[in-house]
Formats: structure tokens, C-alpha cells, sequence
């Protein structure tokens, strides 16, 4: 057998046909998997296999099946009826799969289809009519096109189930069971799984032939490319520790998984309105715009995922780094399923689970039952983001290339009118106006929530000392800028205004940072809000072009005037409208108010009821 010139540390018999394009995608060194497929190529036996996501399986399988296929070939004839059959529990997957074994076996003059709900059944038809040496596809058109006579499965030497779990998870064992009597009993099966549940365990029994177990992965070996991170936040700065964690990670991509649709669509939308590049992956979405969404995930359109559990299954983006829990996962399938999308094939990743305060008991509980360890930590904050945009700005100018010849002539021209300072200031700002503005988080006791007591006095306890630890430890808002002036914005208590979503929102809408905001006061219907005296002319005049700010929001400068700072005596009960009192003082409840100025009459004594 064959082996890539550099593969002197795995000793596989690989086949011939496959050792060639496995050279050409650099394959130096196969993943624990694919070893043992290869030692198994020239069996025919069974194989039920339990192998983590991410562990490079689809090789592996196509490595298994190989010469179960080809035997001693080196490419395939003519294609007709299939002769291998995948069968996968997702859509994303299954043209995934299509991907891997096309370049797999490329040299063997391969001829693939998919069949998969969501596409045209009709192209699907007349490509499987054209012939396939492989198929794959999902439970559900699969049989499909069996019942109708488009998919003869009469020549199939082997069948893969990748993911089975998954697929007994979304309730397809009546199709399994439908497609597997629908294949030849002399067939090979081989079953791929990342737990094997009893369902798993019944399936192989019911159809395989004393199939091998192989265990390639120890449960205590699970995701050792990933490093977890357990999160603590309030329960409503959830959203506020998504994006921090975002502007704070070195990732490429991320993908932040959620548990419901709807959520998807919020968080979406809250991400994109800062400037994000996001896109979105659920299960009402077309299949036309879920491939949009991977498709620009993988050419670097954009670099956040959001998307709930299921409809992310299976999918393989590249360069993934970042997996975010929005929500805590259920249990440690689901933990180890999302997570598994980053740390693949020996790249490292990151998993941060996004836990307010009161979850904490319940993370800890799936990461033990997943036999996890993470590291507990708070969210990072403005200054710790601050920090890392001045190292970027500060890499980003280092890495500069000096001017061509081009450019050399208005550089000069530039240093000569404008000074280095100015032009250093220039481009710090600009690139500070290209990045998000980081949430103003509320630190929490951190050292309370990792303690052993009970819940009830962890509870109590930060109860009673948040509100003075905040104070204690959150960074003042610069409420004594010196000649500031002042602007309105027509949000305010009554449509729900916040300081945490105001301060971006003013900052973008303006082209300043948060320094160059003073004090933010939120009365009923308006909000009043102090810039920088430097700044307030180019602020006015950025917030005065259209489509700066939210529909219905108007920021309008207050000429400069400085407001009156003293506090203002709280009128009394029954005051007039307009606020001004009415000389009267309170009367307690119960007693009827005498005239100003007047004694309370005496009431007279009532007699006694003779006995």
C-alpha cells in the first residue's frame, strides 16, 4: 500500500487510490480515527465506532470503505447503481461529507450525488438516473426516493451511518430501519457515533452482523484541543458578555449557539446593529439562505454565527476558534455536540459558557457530567478591551509597509503640513471609529460564586453586597467635564432608556468614544447628555446627517449652556401640574385637612352609656 513520502509516523495501510490526494491536503500524520480505519480497510467485518466530532471521521470512513468499494482497483468504471451509500442526519452534513470524499477520491474518478430534504428532488432524480458510484444524503429523502423507485440501493457494498446518535436524537430510526431493509443483507455497515447509547447499541444488533466495537476516543480524552471557560455575568448583561467576549477574542470566527429561534433573531439583530459581521443559521431559514450564511462564514464575509443547536449540526466551518453558549446547555450531549464545531482535527479552540449567576450550580453540573474541567472567570471589561485595541492599533502601524514610490511624495508632502502627532492622533481615531465600542459591565464578586458554601448564603450574601461592590469597583462616568456641552435625545424612561445601550448608541451615532461623553441624565420622554467641548461640533454635525440614528430618535445640541447642577427640593403631595407647590403640607391618611392657619376643633367628649 501506498503512504504520502512524509508519513513515516503512521504506518497505515491506506489504499493506493486515496494516498495520493491524502499527500496532496498535506496529510502528514492521519487522527487517532483514521488509523484505526485504516488497519481496517482490508476487513469486511461490521464496525460500530465511537468517535468524537471533529476527529477528521469522514476521512476516516472513506479510508474504511475504500477497498470494500474498489477492492483492488485503482479507480472506479462506469457509474451506475451506487455502490457506497452515507447517510447523515443534517443537511449541512451531508454536503459536507459530499465535499471530503469528491477530493478524497478525486484519483479514483469518483462520481458523487446528494439527496437531501430542502433541495430540488427533481435534480436529485436526474442525477441519480446519470448514475453514482456514492451517495449521500438524510433519512428522510433518502427514503423518499427509494419509494419512488429513483434510488436502487440493489448493488450497495457498503453503508455508512455518520452520527448515528444525532439522527436517533431528530426521531429517524423508522427511516434508518426502512433504508437499511432496503439494502442488501450481504452489505457492510459501519456505524459512526460519539456516544452509543442503548438505541445505538439495539440498531447494530438489529442490523449488522457481529459488528467490531472500536473505541477510539477516551471519555477522559473528550475535546483535549478545547479550552472551557465558565463566564459569570447578571442575569441581564447576558447579551452585554457575548459582545465583550466577541471584541476580546483573537478568533477568526466564532459561533454562538442559542436555544431558540427567536433568540437567534435577537441576538442577530443586537450584533449587527454594532457593527458586527453576522449571520444567522435556524431551522425556519431556506436551504438557499442557510448555504449563503456557511458560505460567507467561509470566505471570510463574515465572522459570527448565530444559530440554535440543531440547525448548526454537523456543519464545518473553517478557522473556527470560538464556540459561545449563550444559554447553558442542557445536558453534556449537547455541550459536547455544540462544542465540538471548534478544537477539530488538532486545532486548539475556545468554548465560553455564558452563565448569570444564579446558573452557576447547573454549568458546573454538565461540565462534570461531561467530565469537563473550565476555568471560571468574569466577563472582560472596557478597560481590559481598551487595552487590547491599543496593542492591535500599535501591531497594525508596526506591520506597516513603508511608502512606495507612489506614496512617498504626498507622505513627505503630508509631514511637511501636518505634525507626526497630528497624523499619529489622526490614525489612532480612525482606527478606534472602526472597532465597537466594548459594554460597561457590572463586575461581580467572583470569589463568592466559586465558594463550597450553600446556595441560600451565597445567595443572601451577594444580595446584600452588590449593590455596594458595584459602586465600589465600576468605573465612574467623567460627570465634572470641565465646559462640555450639552445635547437631548428624544429617548427616555418611558421608552425604556439605558445607560448600557444610550452610551454605544451615542458614540456611534456620533464618532466620539465613551472619554468624550460626560454625564448621561435620563429624565421622562428625553435624555440630556454632555460632550466634550473639543468634540461637540463635529458631533453636532455628524448627528445631524440622516440615517445616523434609530427611526424615531433626534439628538439636537442645547447651545452650550451649562445646567443648573444644584438638586431641587421635591414639591410637595398635591402639588399643581407644572411642579410648583401649593404651600400645603402632607396630611397623614385618615385625617381631613383644616384650613391654613387654623386650630383643629376640639371634639366634644362622647358620653358614657349608662350601665
Amino acid at each position: 500500500m501506498a503512504l504520502p513520502p512524509d508519513a513515516g509516523s503512521m504506518p497505515a495501510p491506506v489504499h493506493p487510490a486515496l494516498s495520493s490526494a491524502l499527500e496532496a491536503r498535506g496529510y502528514s500524520q492521519l487522527t487517532p480515527v483514521q488509523m484505526e480505519m485504516a488497519h481496517q480497510g482490508d476487513s469486511a467485518e461490521d464496525l460500530l465506532v465511537s468517535a468524537q466530532t471533529g476527529s477528521g471521521k469522514t476521512v476516516a470512513f472513506g479510508i474504511a470503505i475504500a477497498a470494500t468499494l474498489l477492492g483492488t482497483d485503482q479507480a472506479f468504471g462506469p457509474a451506475g447503481a451506487p455502490l457506497g451509500l452515507i447517510i447523515a442526519p443534517t443537511r449541512e452534513l451531508a454536503i459536507q461529507v459530499q465535499r471530503e470524499l469528491d477530493w478524497l477520491y478525486h484519483d479514483a474518478n469518483v462520481r458523487t450525488a446528494t439527496c437531501v430534504g430542502g433541495m430540488d428532488a427533481r435534480d436529485e432524480r436526474r442525477a441519480l438516473a446519470h448514475g453514482a458510484h456514492i451517495v449521500v444524503g438524510t433519512p428522510g429523502r433518502l427514503r423518499d426516493h427509494i419509494t419512488r423507485g429513483a434510488l436502487d440501493l440493489g448493488a450497495v457494498r457498503a453503508v455508512v451511518l455518520d452520527e448515528a446518535d444525532e439522527m436517533l436524537d431528530l426521531g429517524f430510526r423508522e427511516d434508518l430501519e426502512f433504508i437499511l431493509g432496503s439494502a442488501p443483507e450481504e452489505r457492510r455497515t459501519l456505524m459512526f457515533s460519539a456516544t452509543v447509547p442503548r438505541g445505538i447499541a439495539d440498531l447494530a444488533k438489529t442490523f449488522q452482523k457481529d459488528a467490531r466495537r472500536v473505541a477510539v476516543t477516551a471519555a477522559t480524552d473528550q475535546h483535549a484541543d478545547i479550552e472551557y471557560q465558565l463566564m459569570f455575568v447578571r442575569r441581564d448583561e447576558r447579551e452585554h458578555a457575548i459582545i465583550n467576549t466577541l471584541l476580546n477574542s483573537d478568533s477568526g470566527s466564532a459561533l454562538v449557539f442559542c436555544h431558540t429561534r427567536e433568540a437567534v433573531r435577537h441576538l442577530t439583530a443586537r450584533l449587527g446593529n454594532r457593527g458586527f459581521s453576522v449571520v444567522s443559521l435556524s431551522g425556519e431559514m431556506a436551504q438557499s439562505e442557510r448555504s449563503n450564511a456557511l458560505q460567507a462564514m467561509r470566505d471570510g464575509r463574515a465572522h459570527v454565527c448565530v444559530a440554535t443547536d440543531v440547525a448548526a449540526r454537523g456543519i464545518d466551518l473553517p478557522n473556527l476558534d470560538l464556540v459561545i453558549h449563550a444559554d447553558v446547555p442542557s445536558n453534556p450531549a449537547t455541550l459536547l455536540h455544540r462544542s465540538g464545531r471548534t478544537g477539530r482535527a488538532g486545532r486548539k479552540g475556545i468554548c465560553v459558557l455564558i452563565v448569570p449567576e444564579h446558573r452557576g450550580n447547573a454549568a458546573r453540573r454538565v461540565l462534570s457530567l461531561a467530565k469537563l474541567t473550565a476555568t471560571e472567570r468574569s466577563a472582560p471589561g472596557i478597560a481590559e478591551i481598551e487595552a487590547r485595541y491599543r496593542r492591535d492599533i500599535m501591531e497594525t502601524a508596526r506591520s506597516t509597509n513603508e511608502p512606495d514610490e507612489d506614496e512617498a511624495v504626498f507622505v513627505r508632502e503630508l509631514l511637511g503640513t501636518v505634525s507626526p502627532e497630528k497624523i499619529a492622533a489622526a490614525f489612532v481615531r480612525q482606527q478606534l471609529l472602526a472597532r465597537p465600542v466594548p459594554e460597561d459591565l457590572a463586575p461581580l464578586p467572583l470569589a463568592e460564586l466559586k465558594s463550597k458554601r450553600s446556595k441560600r448564603e451565597r445567595t443572601n450574601e451577594f444580595e446584600r453586597g452588590a449593590k455596594h461592590d458595584t459602586k465600589q469597583v465600576r468605573e465612574p462616568r467623567p460627570a465634572d467635564m470641565q465646559g462640555g456641552v450639552w445635547f437631548t435625545l428624544s429617548i427616555g424612561r418611558k421608552q425604556r432608556a439605558d445607560p448600557k445601550w444610550l452610551l454605544p448608541m451615542i458614540c456611534k451615532a456620533g464618532g466620539v468614544t465613551k472619554r468624550d461623553v460626560g454625564s448621561i441624565r435620563i429624565e421622562d420622554t428625553q435624555t440630556r447628555f454632555e460632550i466634550a467641548a473639543d468634540k461637540a461640533a463635529a458631533f453636532t454635525a455628524k448627528v445631524s446627517q440622516p440615517g445616523v440614528l434609530e427611526r424615531g430618535a433626534v439628538i439636537t445640541p442645547e447651545g452650550g449652556v451649562q445646567p443648573d447642577r444644584s438638586t431641587k427640593p421635591k414639591p410637595y403631595k398635591g402639588a399643581k401640574p407644572g411642579g410648583k407647590p401649593t404651600g400645603k403640607k402632607p396630611q397623614h391618611r385618615g385625617k381631613a385637612a383644616s384650613p391654613a392657619g387654623e386650630q383643629p376643633r376640639k371634639q366634644k367628649p362622647k358620653a358614657k352609656r349608662p350601665r
